[in-house]
């Protein structure tokens, strides 16, 4: 048991100032959407590279469309996985192979962008060049990817939204 004087000191001291849980973020920062934005760019440049890379090593042995689709599933696959930990901070193995089973539709919707769009290249130009064909898929990928983002945002991983 204490003595009162040290129980009235106890009550009278000013109490520990806690950190916050969560961080505060300043101007644009403060908004999610703009820094899931931030991560999800880091992790399309380092998939787009990869994508390209591998459609360029393929194309050597494939036709373009086989060689777009085999770099896009391989990508598609990294990416999904990359965004969840890293652009939604979701760590936990639940609801992972939901989130991977969704992300092939992502996969379906991508394909037909970028495919629609070497298809044209092919129609309108022939004797396109594997560097016309990179730069092609590159440019649709662009509208795949804003696709993807709302998508991945609104749907495969909302529950993790407001991160």
């Amino acid at each position: 048991m204490e003595s009162p004087a040290v129980t009235q000191a106890r009550l009278t001291q000013q109490p520990t100032r806690r950190v916050p849980a969560t961080r505060h973020y300043r101007g644009v920062l403060k908004f999610p959407v703009v820094r899931q934005l931030i991560r999800f760019t880091g992790v399309g440049v380092i998939c787009t590279a990869t994508s390209l890379a591998l459609y360029a090593l393929l194309r050597q042995w494939i036709d373009p469309q086989l060689a777009n689709a085999a770099a896009l599933i391989v990508t598609s696959i990294m990416n999904t996985a990359l965004n969840r930990r890293l652009t939604f901070k979701i760590t936990s193995n639940r609801k992972r192979a939901q989130d991977h089973l969704n992300g092939l539709i992502l996969i379906g919707i991508a394909l037909v962008i970028t495919g629609s769009s070497l298809g044209i290249l092919h129609w309108i130009h022939p004797e396109a060049t594997v560097a016309d064909e990179l730069w092609t898929t590159t440019l649709s990928g662009f509208a795949a990817t804003a696709v993807r983002f709302t998508l991945l945002r609104h749907w495969i991983f909302r529950r993790a939204r407001h991160i």
